[in-house]
């Protein structure tokens, strides 16, 4: 049951990711154009975008670890337990959402990365 709400957590975290990048390219077009414009190749500005989705993820893992570290500290201070979180659960969280930043970030890299930039900088 927990695997399968984990699974449908990730599944709305990837499409939120992808969908804030596919909107932060359409806002950018005049940026991408001009970066295109002034020499930048299609390469750079994908790496950027894919960059931009990894740290978006990154740090949404980072805030994640963090808050359920909070509440099973919480809940096992109020049981008298003792708090075991696992290294390899926390380094398998950021691997994990590492990978879904990359992937939910590549489609709207590889949009950016083709943008024309006279098509891009006609968009203002």
């Amino acid at each position: 049951m927990f695997l399968g709400l984990g699974a449908v957590a990730l599944l709305v975290g990837g499409v939120g990711i992808a969908n804030v990048m596919v909107i932060s390219v359409l806002e950018r077009r005049p940026e991408i154009g001009l970066r295109r414009a002034l020499g930048a190749r299609s390469v750079h500005v994908g790496v950027q975008f894919l960059g931009e989705s990894v740290l978006l993820s990154l740090l949404g893992g980072l805030a994640g670890i963090g808050l359920g570290a909070i509440a099973s500290a919480a809940y096992a201070s109020s049981q008298g337990w003792q708090l075991v979180i696992p290294l390899l659960s926390v380094g398998g969280a950021v691997a994990l959402a590492l990978a879904l930043g990359a992937l939910a970030g590549l489609y709207p890299a590889v949009r950016a990365a083709r943008l024309a930039p006279a098509a891009a900088l006609r968009s203002v």
